[in-house]
């Protein structure tokens, strides 16, 4: 994790944020193919991923998948609709108010689970069915962050997103 001197001048302007984040949709990916299932809330399972989601048991870097809700407009812009549902891109959580970039090195904490942002997740193929032709590069960029779990626990809708390090 590249982090810088706790009292450099970037290393404070990293650490500050102008608010939490909040939580706004989730949702687990059964199979490959299959639809993403909207929840309330989901389980997290340390360094594992979400039970029910596709990616529970695999890599722990891509335990949780996460959208900023502000991308969302652009997405739709990007790729000529009117608008974008979450589901469609099938990440696990969507959330707003923080900028999940930022989380990216960091630990964070959403309801009882503590994460830690892994790097961006990039779009796949299926974007170009999901949102036509030209949908994976409308998502370059905005494909949000990757975590790894770090502590397991619930994550329900309205959480918040804090940073704690």
């Amino acid at each position: 994790m590249a982090r810088f001197p706790d009292r450099s001048m970037l290393g404070e302007l990293m650490a500050r944020f102008p608010r939490e984040g909040r939580v706004e949709w989730l949702g687990v990916r059964p199979a490959r193919e299959a639809p993403v299932e909207v929840r309330e809330a989901v389980e997290a399972v340390a360094e594992k991923g979400l039970v029910g989601d596709r990616y529970a048991g695999g890599s722990g870097k891509r335990g949780v998948t996460l959208l900023q809700a502000e991308h969302l407009p652009v997405i739709a812009a990007l790729a000529g609709l009117p608008a974008v549902e979450p589901e469609w891109l099938r990440r696990n959580v969507l959330v707003s108010g923080i900028p999940l970039i930022a989380l990216k090195g960091r630990r964070f904490r959403i309801g009882d689970v503590l994460l830690e942002g892994t790097g961006p997740c990039d779009p796949c193929s299926k974007m170009e069915t999901a949102l036509g032709p030209g949908g994976y590069n409308a998502m370059r960029g905005h494909g949000g962050l990757c975590a790894r779990i770090v502590e397991g626990g619930r994550m329900r809708l309205g959480d918040a997103v804090v940073a704690v390090d």
